[in-house]
């Protein structure tokens, strides 16, 4: 396995335990996480502010990955993302994009439709 497939293979497995200062120990310090419908955070400190939004409520966070494919340093997740928001459980199926710098990330691109996400609605 590829370095940069096993470092976000461990990222996403990550989110199980709900560590917001574990899920950072993966990020460089200049970051930049993009939800694709919302503005992208930059820096590890704007990233702990979009993970304190949805990572403390949640009481269980699962990343079940269906397709990963790595090109170097680049790698394409499809995923379905699933959490309680607030105090419904979703399933959001995602498409994110991670760029892989000196073993960590450097960039981190998640394509979802905010409205599932807001309406509870997903696959199970």
């Amino acid at each position: 396995m590829d370095a940069s497939e096993q470092l976000v293979r461990e990222f996403c497995e990550a989110f199980t335990r709900r560590d917001i200062d574990e899920i950072l120990g993966y990020f460089t310090d200049d970051a930049i996480y993009h939800n694709i419908p919302m503005a992208p955070a930059t820096g590890k400190a704007a990233i702990r502010a979009v993970l304190e939004m949805f990572v403390p409520g949640s009481p269980e966070i699962e990343f079940s990955m269906l397709n990963l494919a790595c090109n170097g340093d680049v790698v394409f997740t499809e995923r379905v993302d699933r959490m309680s928001i607030g105090g419904n459980k979703v399933a959001v199926p995602v498409a994110g994009v991670f760029e892989v710098r000196d073993g960590k990330i450097a960039a981190w691109r998640d394509y979802f439709d905010m409205q599932q996400l807001m309406s509870g609605g997903g696959e199970s």
